[in-house]
């Protein structure tokens, strides 16, 4: 009889005063991929951790912008958040560096990059009491607007949406000499339907999903920089999990946040298409209006806040990219 009941007390699912609840918001609305991969993520942390492990999903903004998250979570209101490259930078500025527009032209030129300086950036964050689970991404930025735009001087006659709280965009775009209108991401697209901005800078996945092309029916086929992602998690929330479950739950975490790469990647140019299908315009660069696109932009590099705050991993950057071009021209003329 002791026996049985010592069998059945350790095959019992842990009680709900043994769960460690961890709350996490994101902007991802229901349906999105993101959104699929994080109920992948609750299930898989239910399963790794016995049922201890409880994650619980606020989505589509309903706790607010990622500005506003973020502060959620350094104030513990909010245990982790699945957050862009536009909200990463409100926890340690040096995530900005990733963002740096019209510098990488490839994932494989992002991929090269990235993996040489994830260290340098998780240490940072983790000397903000933040800890990152994964890397993610939201594809490739670019450019929608209410008429075309094709060169730096067509945009700056719009009124261009940026993400309030992220100082560091705005101060560049205004440094392009772009008219910025600085709001939440769960206010653009009324913002963009009432008239109070013309242009915005997404990834077509988001363009998709929130329809906002049907308003913004032109693109710019110009990959202005890549969307940077990650989940992350408050070191006090992370520490009130066992740290038995640590590794599986991190092993989960990472394996998820691979497949949804691959799967953004898959799938950005399909929504391309399909918007296409449904009115949406694409304007074409030749190569000269792409080419001016980069001399007006590469020429603010050295004021960047990636330049002037963290010079290191600036020039760190600089280099690899160096490299990477370098190896990449030395492979294709040895074929």
């Amino acid at each position: 009889m002791l026996f049985m009941i010592v069998l059945i007390c350790g095959l019992a699912p842990a009680p709900a005063s043994a769960r460690v609840i961890i709350k996490l918001g994101t902007v991802a609305p229901e349906g999105s991929a993101w959104h699929d991969a994080l109920l992948r993520l609750r299930q898989q942390w239910s399963e790794e951790s016995d049922g201890t492990v409880e994650l619980r999903i606020y989505a589509g903004g309903v706790l607010g912008g990622e500005t506003e998250m973020v502060r959620k979570m350094q104030r513990r209101g909010l245990d982790a958040v699945a957050i862009s490259g536009a909200g990463l930078p409100q926890i340690d500025s040096s995530i900005d560096c990733l963002n740096m527009p019209l510098l990488f032209e490839s994932y494989e030129e992002l991929d090269y990059v990235r993996s040489a300086i994830e260290g340098d950036l998780e240490k940072q964050l983790i000397d903000r009491r933040v800890k990152i689970l994964n890397w993610a991404e939201a594809g490739w930025v670019y450019f929608f607007a209410k008429q075309p735009v094709k060169t730096l001087d067509d945009l700056k006659t719009l009124r261009l949406w940026t993400a309030a709280g992220h100082p560091e965009s705005e101060r560049l775009f205004k440094q392009f000499g772009f008219r910025v209108v600085p709001l939440a991401e769960t206010d653009m697209l009324t913002a963009l339907r009432t008239g109070l901005i013309e242009a915005i800078d997404v990834p077509p996945l988001f363009a998709l999903l929130d329809r906002s092309y049907q308003t913004a029916t032109y693109m710019t086929d110009l990959q202005w920089a890549p969307l940077n992602a990650a989940t992350v998690i408050h070191i006090g929330a992370w520490e009130r999990i066992p740290e038995k479950f640590h590794a599986p739950l991190i092993a989960a975490a990472q394996s998820i946040g691979k497949r949804l790469r691959e799967q953004i990647r898959k799938s950005e140019q399909e929504a391309i298409s399909e918007m296409q299908t449904r009115g949406l315009q694409i304007v074409t660069l030749d190569r000269d209006t792409v080419e001016s696109w980069h001399r007006g932009v590469k020429d603010v590099y050295p004021l960047l806040q990636c330049a002037t705050k963290h010079p290191e991993l600036f020039a760190k950057i600089m280099g690899l990219h160096k490299t990477y071009l370098s190896s990449s021209r030395t492979q294709q003329n040895g074929q």
